[in-house]
């Protein structure tokens, strides 16, 4: 049974590992505030950039003791994780020192962790 890839299903498929987060650039200006226009690279250079959350990893992992005299309990999973601040759609500022750019289904992303996660923008009521 073969699964097509389709706009809506094609990042189901990425797992995000631990306190990373998927962000999708977003389209740089082109032109500054006084009129300038920018040659294409300039803003891939910026030290800050921005774009949306599209995935999230579970968070922070925290092992939890394995107690030997409890073998006759079922197995549980042995690491619980604290979860991250960043939510799926949130508009992102982060370090670009801190970021990995991977290409993916011909499109750019960055992966990055938390730390490196300026501030958030989040689309709700306050």
């Amino acid at each position: 049974m073969a699964i097509q890839i389709t706009p809506d299903n094609k990042l189901k498929k990425l797992i995000v590992v631990g306190d990373r987060v998927l962000i999708k650039p977003t389209t740089p200006h082109e032109r500054t505030n006084s009129g300038l226009y920018l040659p294409p690279g300039v803003q891939e250079k910026e030290k800050v950039q921005r774009g949306y959350v599209i995935k999230t990893g579970p968070g922070y992992a925290i092992p939890v003791p394995a107690d030997e005299d409890d073998a006759w309990k079922a197995e549980e999973e042995k690491v619980k994780y604290i979860p991250l601040q960043v939510k799926e759609g949130d508009l992102a500022i982060f370090l670009m020192s801190g970021s990995t750019e991977v290409v993916y289904q011909e499109e750019t992303y960055y992966i990055v962790p938390q730390g490196a996660i300026l501030m958030l923008e989040r689309e709700e009521d306050l």
